[in-house]
């Protein structure tokens, strides 16, 4: 969504940190740059106008640091502001109110408000292990009730029993009162859209919230809408007045200024995103996070989250074993690529790495990107049991028989092989018996660097801390330089400033990855 927003504000800001001192004039043309960069991604002007005088302010009268260059003073001011209009704390859905809580789904019709009210109230149900009952109000769409009946059976969650010929108010006391009977903890309320925002549905809107007195009104908005989507908030919160917004296909290539504009001009939250079609694709929206990813600065915590729900904790303790005996098979291999393919492929993991962001378009242009991922494993599903678990036993007339089989030719199984075999080196390093492990060492000095000591010389079960924790853990990473400009991870050579080239990737793991570096990228000479 942020990419080229990105890939601007990086390269504007990547010329500012290689000066040793900053002029006013120099902060000017830069905050020239980012004025333009932010408009060109749909961002509204009253709040580009803001943020651009917001900055020039602690910019111009900073005091600069010693131990900090001016460039990366205004990057990290760029950052702090960025975030301040990204809403400085993520907010979630409030539920603290008498059961059962109502929240009201309201937006134009097309905006995803029915799929989002299934993902809501899946989350809820798995996350919150709440009693959730969900009730459609749209009479008007044909088959809306009905589209609503199959997310319920889909995802196991109670929906209204449907009535032809009741009015939206109607249908909404009769949920709030079936919730009430039914012992339900929330009612959800997917109310009609229109295509245009007009004096019927606002009467409509009011008269649902009189009837089922609302909790939480959440604004489901269209991320690729752009400036039109600002005015739709404003115009949905003078009317009904919303309690937070959720902003759908955050996964498009849009630009998004929308979701930069409409938490600053509302003063409403973003509280939720969803990021795919698929029922369990909607994140919480973290401001921090969404300004470190836009500035290139990655995203570790998001990773390790990512990491803890993708991952299957008995296949990485199995993988842990391997890696003690210095074992690893062309299997071990194939799991490492899914759980990549998993966690978002190539690129979902290079955008949440710090100062991996500009790595991605180079890697792409070496073919190094999620069809590779493929290949390689439609190599190894061509291969027989015996040929996976022992690699050298592949001679010119399997390496023919697997390529016809898996539509590759004998180059590509070579480099599938050869990379085997650069890991399988790793892995027995990894796993020698000096110490302990060159892993557990390396694991536990990168322990001690974020002030995780005394953790038996190992990092934490990242699976089981909770979001508090994880906050907890990315601070202390910052503190330990990592994650910010100029920090880098330990092992990943090279420092994470935005836009800046990585010497080479064959470094420590990040924590929860189950993986020594990346497969088939080039070691530092």
């Amino acid at each position: 969504m942020f990419e080229s927003l990105q890939d601007r504000l990086g390269s504007i800001l990547n010329g500012l940190t290689g000066r040793g001192a900053l002029s006013e004039a120099d902060v000017s043309a830069a905050l020239r740059e980012v004025r333009r960069a932010l408009l060109e991604a749909d961002v509204a002007l009253d709040v580009v106008r803001t943020f651009t005088e917001k900055v020039r302010e602690k910019a111009v009268g900073a005091e600069i640091l010693k131990s900090i260059k001016p460039g990366q003073m205004v990057v990290k001011i760029v950052h702090d502001e960025l975030v301040t209009m990204l809403g400085s704390e993520g907010v979630t859905i409030d539920l603290n109110a008498p059961a059962p809580v109502v929240i009201m789904m309201v937006g134009l019709q097309g905006s995803g408000k029915t799929t989002t009210t299934g993902k809501i109230a899946k989350r809820l149900t798995a996350r919150d292990k709440k009693k959730v009952l969900m009730a459609s109000l749209d009479t008007r769409r044909p088959a809306a009730q009905e589209q609503l009946r199959q997310l319920g059976v889909q995802t196991g969650v109670d929906t209204l029993p449907i009535i032809a010929g009741q009015s939206p108010t109607d249908i909404a006391a009769r949920a709030v009162q079936a919730a009430k009977l039914g012992g339900h903890d929330i009612v959800i309320l997917d109310t009609a859209g229109r295509t245009h925002i007009d004096e019927p549905l606002m009467i409509e809107m009011a008269e649902i919230k009189r009837k089922s007195n609302p909790h939480e009104i959440l604004l489901v908005a269209d991320a690729l809408t752009g400036q039109d989507a600002v005015n739709l908030a404003r115009n949905f919160d003078d009317r009904v007045g919303i309690t937070g917004l959720v902003l759908t296909r955050m996964d498009g290539d849009g630009r998004g200024g929308a979701a930069l504009s409409m938490r600053a001009v509302t003063g409403k939250p973003i509280k939720l995103i969803g990021v795919g079609e698929k029922m369990d694709e909607l994140e919480e929206f973290h401001p921090r996070r969404v300004a470190d990813r836009i500035l290139g600065m990655g995203d570790i915590v998001s990773l390790v989250e990512k990491a803890a729900e993708n991952i299957d904790a008995e296949k990485a303790a199995a993988m842990a074993a391997k890696m003690a005996k210095g074992k690893f098979d062309l299997n071990d291999l194939a799991d490492q690529l899914r759980q990549m393919q998993k966690m978002g492929g190539m690129g979902g993991i290079m955008g949440l790495m710090p100062g991996m962001a500009g790595m991605k378009d180079k890697m792409a242009a070496a073919g190094l990107d999620d069809k590779l991922f493929k290949r390689q494993l439609a190599i190894i599903s061509s291969m027989t049991k015996a040929e996976r678990a022992n690699p050298d036993m592949l001679k010119h007339s399997r390496k023919k028989r697997i390529a016809s089989g898996s539509g590759t030719d004998a180059a590509d199984i070579n480099k599938l092989l050869k990379m085997h075999r650069q890991m399988a080196d790793m892995m027995k390093m990894m796993g020698g018996k000096g110490k302990g492990g060159m892993m557990k060492q390396m694991m536990g000095g990168l322990a001690n660097k974020m002030g995780l000591g005394g953790l038996s010389g190992g990092m934490p079960d990242l699976s089981k801390l909770d979001p508090k924790q994880l906050e907890a853990l990315q601070k202390q990473a910052e503190a330990a330089g990592l994650g910010k400009p100029g920090g880098g991870l330990p092992g990943v050579g090279g420092g994470g400033l935005p836009g800046q080239g990585l010497p080479g990737l064959g470094g420590a793991k990040l924590p929860g990855l189950g993986f020594p570096g990346l497969p088939g990228l080039p070691k530092k000479k």
